[in-house]
C-alpha cells in the first residue's frame, strides 16, 4: 500500500481540480448539470481513483486504478477541447489544462511502468 498524499501525481490531480472548477464556473448557467458537471466529476475521478488504488494491497489493482486515473484523464482533456468548440474557453486555457492532464498522464504511466517493473 502507498501513501497517496506523497504521491506528486496525486498532488498535481487536485491542483488541476481547482484548475477545472475555476474553469467551469464561467460556462453557461445551462450547463451546469452538462458540460461542467461531467468535467468536474471527471477531475475529480483522477485523483480519487488514485487514493482508492493506493488503499488495495496488492499491486495488480493500484495499477488497475491508475489506468482508471488515466481514462479519466483522457476523458477531461476531450471535454476540454469540447468545452473550446464551443467557444466557453479560450486558446490559452485549453492549452494550459491540456498541458497539466499530459502532465499528469506522464506521470500515472511512469508510476504504471515502475510498479510493473
Amino acid at each position: 500500500m502507498h501513501n497517496y498524499k506523497e504521491l506528486k501525481v496525486w498532488q498535481k490531480a487536485r491542483e488541476l481540480v481547482k484548475f477545472i472548477y475555476i474553469l467551469t464556473k464561467k460556462f453557461p448557467k445551462d450547463e451546469l448539470y452538462g458540460i461542467t458537471s461531467q468535467m468536474r466529476r471527471a477531475a475529480i475521478s483522477i485523483s480519487s481513483n488514485i487514493a482508492e488504488g493506493s488503499g488495495h494491497s496488492s499491486k495488480k489493482d493500484f495499477i488497475r486504478f491508475l489506468e482508471f486515473s488515466y481514462s479519466s484523464a483522457s476523458e477531461l482533456e476531450t471535454q476540454i477541447i469540447l468545452s473550446y468548440d464551443l467557444e466557453f474557453i479560450k486558446e490559452n486555457e485549453l492549452n494550459e489544462g491540456s498541458n497539466r492532464i499530459s502532465e499528469i498522464q506522464k506521470m500515472l504511466k511512469g508510476l504504471i511502468d515502475s510498479l510493473n517493473n
